[in-house]
């Protein structure tokens, strides 16, 4: 398996708001005084300007519409709702808060998959586990190393063990499981703002990490195989730097995307070290970041052809 793509499903914004039901488990989620039609236009512009930035740098995006029929305010995040593993696999996930549960449009996406000329999906369907409290939300839970099939995820009101390890026997992935938290000694909400895994580097965030021994064993998985591990402090966490994500370009380029947010927080020799392992692309998201709780990597759902 490989671990980078050329490809990305993203969902515009198009009923983005301040979400009530998750801002309990989302500390990074803010309230701003601003009407909602401003704050949904100020985001799709947001979106847009993504999009066309990751187009330009020859990566392939499938836009995908928001439902129509009901109100999903956290729809521009679709990677914790489905993710793609190759020959067809797609996995639905059982999401924590009842209104991001109405994201999943499994069928919309088949189409918008089929356009781009992939088809015969195998639908593994999870998300039935979600009446019973297991939550396991897609990659927002789950960090993976594709190329050796390690999972890495933290356990938090979103992300139960019994998923983990359920999926992990399901993709015949190694689990790797451990507790990371915030300022205030709350669990994170999800794993992919504590770390990142990409192709010979990781960022991680082992301050959150409070046991020794937890702490000791991800720094040591983390540098498996030569990885060059890139630690982060708990300031650049809150400033999204463990939210990124390595991609390729069509041409086999690689790139980091990360948002401006994120940029600022890195370091000069950090940015260096990053820089050896694909060109940086920013994305300047702001409202996304502030009012959605989630950064770049959070909008890009990976597609593996």
């Amino acid at each position: 398996m490989n671990q980078l793509t050329d490809t990305v499903v993203m969902i515009s914004p198009d009923q983005f708001g301040f979400n009530h039901q998750t801002a309990t488990t989302n500390v990074f989620q803010n309230k701003v005084n601003i009407e909602e039609k401003e704050l949904q236009k100020k985001a799709l512009q947001e979106f847009t300007n993504m999009v066309s930035l990751l187009k330009s740098k020859d990566i392939n995006i499938l836009i995908l519409p928001s439902r129509k029929d009901v109100v999903t305010p956290d729809a521009v995040f679709p990677n914790n709702w489905f993710s793609s593993h190759g020959k067809g696999k797609i996995v639905l996930y059982p999401m924590l808060a009842v209104n991001r549960r109405a994201e999943r449009q499994p069928d919309a996406l088949k189409k918008v998959l089929s356009q781009a000329g992939i088809n015969n999906l195998k639908i593994i369907n999870m998300s039935n586990q979600e009446n019973q409290g297991k939550i396991l939300e897609g990659t927002g839970s789950l960090v993976l190393d594709r190329k050796n099939k390690v999972a890495y995820a933290m356990e938090s009101p979103r992300t139960t063990k019994i998923m983990f390890d359920l999926w992990c026997k399901k993709m015949d992935y190694q689990p790797v499981f451990f507790h990371a938290y915030d300022k205030n000694n709350l669990p994170i909400y999800h794993t992919n703002v504590v770390m990142s895994v990409g192709d010979g580097f990781s960022v991680a965030c082992l301050e959150s990490i409070k046991d020794p021994s937890e702490k000791q064993m991800l720094k040591e998985r983390l540098e498996t195989d030569g990885r060059k591990l890139i630690p982060i402090s708990l300031k650049q966490k809150y400033s999204f730097c463990g939210n990124i994500l390595q991609l390729k370009s069509t041409k086999g380029d690689r790139k980091i995307i990360l948002s401006l947010t994120a940029f600022e927080a890195f370091l000069p020799d950090q940015k260096n070290q990053l820089e050896k392992f694909g060109e940086l692309v920013v994305v300047d998201i702001p409202t996304i970041e502030k009012v959605g709780g989630g950064s770049a990597r959070c909008m890009l759902a990976e597609i593996f052809l």
